[in-house]
């Protein structure tokens, strides 16, 4: 583990922060400064003393002092740096904006909430898949999500911006590349006065009504989009709100070194792409070309969409989202970024909960939208709420039930090595006394499914090494990345190495398959104001339990022939042993007294991801091997010597074996 930062940085970032609103808060015309005055940023905290409140300000928050219905609603289209369909023109993106016109007409200064997404007029946001709609004029008379209708009234403008290459943006769209986030960054500029922009009939329009202070929020896309303009440490980007979001896209398409499906790059460009095919049929042909599907191999495309090397560059405060039991948008997307800016000094924050691929939104939405209320408030409004003051993390721990923590993995968590035993033969230990120097276990590749991979532990099933802890005298808490450290031979220049931890026990657990563990109610609630055009009513929505007697926490993958590096493959050869290390999944989790700590070893992974490396087989030391556990407190795995017997329903037999398209949409 990497331990916290001093907090002089993070205090320094906040002050630079803060001072660089309340310049922006200050009147268009300069101050003079008299002799022996003082700091600039003693001026501007004289200054805004003294200058009037807001009528949207009171106190520490804000409130909706501006009508909705008449709000100042405008598409402009911002010129960025990029010819990326290569037509000989600077691409130039589509901004739908929302802004109090009481509040311009005051000659108010106002912040910027804004979502730049992929989704706006293909695929819809949300977990009710709203779309932009226009006016007869073409201007935005419908912005998806609640940003607009709760925020416009309360002083910010929201601009909705169609990313390079989508909807009614020119450009084409290069799947977390330097033009996607580059068409974000130009609004950016142009919001600060360092870009230009025009209207639909070619007028230019200056962004005089903001403060040039501007907060990014969005899920999935959209937040990984927040995620790599704050690598970009573009001025003004005051904070960002990345929910379940990509902060390396080879990451999210390649499991160290396995293919999560084929021409994923092509098929993401493809099905958000609102351009004619021939625009746009070179970038799609970089696309493929670039990626090196081929071989899996990390190069310098996925170095260009990799944003955590950036987080020294990143000005922005970060207020991180995701879910645990996310398997669109993994949680090492989240757990690595996150590190990054904690090693950074980055101001942050965190939310965790049970749910899959899901907004807090829809998972805990009083508490969410009060969240970002105060910390917009706080980053763009200059408001000090005591936000900061607050513990960094929230996490829910079970279905409903929420607690706070000071950081990230939880204080106070090591890193427990832990031996795997050869057990009864049939079933190892984690754990126990008996693992030494040459006992090996083998298995060959059956390409199990998870549910043929985790169920019955006690019983042999082909295909899979099985090890298993003792009943836990005390609970267990894991929080944190797990990895399991193997010594291996194989007969085959290279397989896929699966692994997994599984809690046996029977307890009441969100269920995040196919649902992502959230069900969409008949009722409704509001959140905000509204229009004819654009209501701020969402139905209500509940996360789905079930008692079950195992959960799968965790999950990783690895090309062994990547196990010395990610940027190119070492084929093995089948008479060598190689200590190889399988990342997981970063988790969070209690196990109770009397639960089972199982991890379980597999070989080609068809539900997850696509590999032609198959049938292997693979001999492991086990004395050699071990389970490397991060827990909090004192507590440990009890020392056994022979595998308790643990018992599930059997696996479904049904169950398709075959490999099929694994590709989602983040």
């Amino acid at each position: 583990m990497t331990s916290a930062p001093s907090s002089v940085g993070t205090r320094a970032r906040v002050a630079s922060v803060l001072v660089g609103l309340l310049v922006a808060a200050l009147p268009a015309a300069p101050v003079a400064a008299s002799p022996g005055t003082g700091s600039a940023a003693a001026q501007a905290e004289s200054a805004a003393r003294h200058r009037p409140v807001p009528p949207h300000v009171v106190g520490d928050h804000t409130v909706p002092a501006y009508s909705y219905a008449d709000a100042i609603r405008e598409s402009v289209w911002v010129q960025t740096r990029a010819d990326s369909d290569g037509d000989g023109v600077r691409d130039r993106v589509a901004v739908d904006l929302v802004r109090p016109r009481e509040a311009a007409a005051a000659g108010v200064r106002v912040p910027v909430i804004m979502d730049a997404s992929p989704y706006y007029l293909c695929c819809g946001r949300g977990n009710e898949s709203e779309l932009k709609t226009y006016d007869a004029a073409g201007v935005i008379a419908k912005a998806p999500l609640f940003y607009d209708n709760y925020f416009v009234p309360r002083g910010y403008a929201f601009l909705a911006v169609d990313l390079a290459g989508t909807a009614r943006s020119t450009g084409c769209e290069d799947v977390g590349g330097p033009a996607e986030v580059g068409s974000a960054t130009a609004v950016i500029d142009w919001l600060n006065g360092r870009a230009r922009a025009f209207t639909a009939d070619g007028r230019p329009v200056s962004a005089a009504w903001s403060t040039g202070q501007v907060g990014m929020i969005g899920k999935s896309w959209d937040g990984s989009v927040a995620n790599g303009v704050a690598a970009t440490g573009v001025p003004g980007l005051a904070t960002i709100v990345p929910i379940s979001a990509i902060s390396s896209w080879y990451d999210y398409m390649r499991y160290q070194g396995v293919l999560r499906s084929t021409d994923y790059p092509g098929f993401l460009h493809s099905y958000v792409n609102g351009r004619d095919d021939d625009a746009c049929a070179d970038t799609l042909a970089r696309l493929r070309a670039d990626s090196a599907e081929e071989t899996g191999d990390h190069n310098r495309f996925w170095a260009q969409r990799d944003y955590r090397p950036s987080a020294d560059r990143v000005r922005a405060s970060v207020f991180v989202a995701h879910g645990l039991n996310d398997l669109n948008v993994t949680t090492n997307q989240f757990a690595g970024w996150w590190q990054e800016l904690a090693d950074e000094g980055v101001p942050r924050k965190l939310w965790l909960y049970q749910a899959g691929h899901e907004d807090p939104f829809d998972v805990r939405r009083a508490e969410w939208v009060a969240a970002l209320h105060r910390w917009f408030d706080y980053w763009l409004q200059g408001l000090r709420n005591g936000v900061m003051d607050e513990p960094r993390v929230d996490l829910e721990t079970a279905a409903g039930v929420w607690t706070t923590q000071r950081d990230w993995p939880a204080p106070g968590t090591r890193d427990v090595r832990i031996a795997l035993g050869g057990g009864d033969g049939v079933t190892g230990t984690l754990g126990g006394r008996g693992a030494r120097p040459g006992q090996e276990r083998a298995y060959v590749d059956e390409s199990l499914t998870e549910a043929e991979l985790v169920a019955e532990p006690s019983t042999a099933t082909a295909g899979r090494l099985v090890f298993l802890s003792g009943a836990l005298t005390t609970a267990l808490r894991i929080s944190g990345s797990p990895s399991v450290r193997l010594r291996i031979r194989v007969d085959r220049p290279t397989t896929e190495l699966t692994a997994r931890l599984v809690d046996y026990g029977t307890a009441e657990r969100v269920q995040y398959g196919s649902s992502e563990g959230v069900r969409t109610l008949d009722t409704e609630s509001c959140w905000g104001a509204s229009t004819d055009a654009d209501d701020a009513c969402y139905r209500d929505t509940e996360e789905i339990t079930e008692v079950s007697d195992h959960a799968v926490l965790t999950r990783g993958w690895l090309d062994a022939a990547h196990h010395r590096s990610l940027r190119l493959r070492t084929p093995l050869l089948p008479d060598r042993w190689y200590t190889v290390t399988v990342p997981l999944n970063a988790y969070d989790a209690v196990l109770p007294a009397g639960h089972v700590l199982g991890l379980m070893l597999g070989q080609s992974d068809p539900e997850f991801t696509e590999t032609n490396d198959r049938d292997a087989t693979v001999r492991v030391d086990l004395g050699r091997s071990e389970l490397i556990l991060p827990i909090a407190g004192r507590a440990g795995l009890p020392v056994i010597d022979d595998a308790p017997p643990v018992r599930t329903a059997p696996a479904d037999p049904s169950a398709a074996r075959t490999a099929r398209d694994t590709r989602q949409v983040p």
